[in-house]
């Protein structure tokens, strides 16, 4: 019996700002202060992607539209843009994704609730593109100081990116405040859109962890057994092809690969998880003793089933003919390229 492969890819972090619109009570991302809030220079951003290492992928996210909050971060968000040269979030990312293809990453971003133009705009340089729905539960407490976060909204983000044949990510967010129901509605909504455009390569079943200075500090995090049993649901409500990611930094994988889990997401020798900087990524050696007996594989940003199918740009062709193997995964050289 053929062993099952388990995946991952090695990226590089790259947080464009931490000033959002949005007030998630859980989230340890966002900026609250002036003097916290960033948005990463390219010089600082160059010396990342020159030392990118072993990786593939440039995993690019942000603060969702921060130009349209009324908040005095916004106003340093607008004004720094203007200043470099750039009107907005969207126009300074496409020139960073632009420098990591020029330096041999395939870019990755995920930058909130987008219209069709936008990702129409991102489209052509990104490998795969991705927006956690976390939950299709109207109203949740957690949200109330998020307009991003509206379900309707951002299941209208996945399906225009269905429309636009962008090989896409999305995820659950368990723990925040939503009932088991809501997680069963929550992924048969995703199946639904995958069932109409067949562009969701993977799903990311993620626990909450409470962060300091937050509103939901005090707050348990979900338990392992009921991160157990969404990976099961899961596992059953959608179809095959569409991978379940765990995170291995956030959760002891294992006996989620066991109930259907078949992904590990992206870990960086270079880069923290600035989502969760509180969790080191592991090594692949040490990802691959976590997964044992299963077969541990590298794949790209983008899933082999659209390598195969030739889901991406003309820009960023000569990478990936670079990077894939016969089978869309990452090809393996002897010179360690």
């Amino acid at each position: 019996m053929k062993t099952k492969c388990v995946t991952f890819s090695k990226n590089v972090f790259i947080p464009v700002t931490n000033v959002c619109r949005n007030a998630c009570d859980y989230c340890g991302f966002r900026a609250r202060r002036l003097e916290d809030a960033y948005i990463i220079q390219k010089k600082e951003f160059l010396t990342l992607v020159k030392t990118k290492g072993a990786a593939t992928e440039a995993l690019f996210t942000a603060g969702e539209k921060p130009e349209l909050s009324n908040h005095p971060l916004s106003s340093f968000f607008k004004k720094n843009m203007l200043y470099s040269g750039y009107s907005s979030l969207l126009e300074y990312t496409k020139e960073l994704c632009k420098l990591a293809i020029k330096h041999g990453l395939l870019p990755h971003c995920n930058l909130g609730v987008l219209g069709k133009e936008e990702l129409k705009e991102l489209r052509e340089g990104n490998a795969s593109m991705g927006l956690m729905l976390e939950t299709t539960a109207a109203e949740l407490e957690a949200h109330e100081n998020s307009p991003g976060k509206n379900p309707k909204e951002r299941l209208k983000t996945i399906a225009e990116a269905g429309e636009l044949k962008i090989p896409f990510t999305t995820g659950l967010l368990i723990g925040i405040g939503e009932e088991k129901e809501d997680c069963i509605r929550s992924l048969e909504a995703i199946k639904s859109l995958h069932g109409k455009y067949g562009h969701i390569q993977e799903v990311i079943i993620q626990p909450f962890i409470p962060k300091p200075f937050t509103a939901m500090w005090n707050k348990k995090p979900p338990s392992f057994e009921e991160l157990k049993e969404v990976v099961r649901v899961a596992r059953e409500i959608l179809p095959e092809e569409v991978a379940i990611q765990v995170p291995p930094n956030l959760t002891s994988p294992l006996e989620l690969i066991e109930l259907g889990a078949s992904d590990l997401g992206g870990i960086s020798e270079k880069t923290i998880d600035y989502i969760n900087p509180e969790s080191p990524w592991p090594g692949e050696e040490e990802l691959r003793k976590i997964v044992a007996p299963f077969e541990l594989r590298e794949r790209l940003p983008i899933y082999p089933g659209f390598v195969k199918k030739g889901w991406y740009s003309e820009e960023i062709r000569p990478l990936i003919e670079w990077y894939a193997d016969e089978e869309g995964f990452r090809l393996r050289r002897s010179d360690g390229t």
